[in-house]
């Protein structure tokens, strides 16, 4: 493992009708769900880290603290980015932050932890690699 802080990426979704929280069961309004920004800046902190684990090592999610400030129409795209502020041991905390343009849409803090993806789909009863991310 080859992580350290200061480690980023940044991820784009055009929202479309399946992001919805009417599609995700999240709400009944066509606009981008709360699930899915998780998912975006989730997705963000695992590309912000890949390159630098080990072979066969992957993150999982261990906590989203995440402030979902404006909502996002369809056909509007969003940037999510994470950046790395803290590892402890195989603790990854992250900074994330959505934008739509210049208008920050969610913020706050995504934590991972670095884990042997064989031994941890192995403790689960899981056969096979997951692939990166999980």
């Amino acid at each position: 493992m080859r992580v350290v802080t200061g480690l980023s990426a940044r991820v784009e979704l055009v929202v479309g009708e399946a992001d919805t929280a009417l599609a995700v069961g999240s709400g009944d309004v066509p606009v981008l769900a709360t699930p899915r920004v998780v998912a975006l800046a989730e997705e963000a902190t695992v590309a912000a880290v890949a390159p630098a684990l080990d072979d066969g090592e992957t993150t999982v999610g261990t906590r989203v603290e995440l402030d979902h400030l404006a909502a996002t129409p369809v056909g509007k795209t969003v940037v999510a980015e994470a950046r790395l502020v803290t590892v402890h041991r195989r603790r990854l905390r992250f900074a994330v932050e959505v934008r739509e343009g210049d208008r920050v849409v969610a913020e706050g803090t995504v934590t991972r932890a670095v884990v042997d993806r064989d031994r941890f789909l192995g403790s689960l009863g899981v056969e096979g690699s997951g692939g990166p991310g999980a």
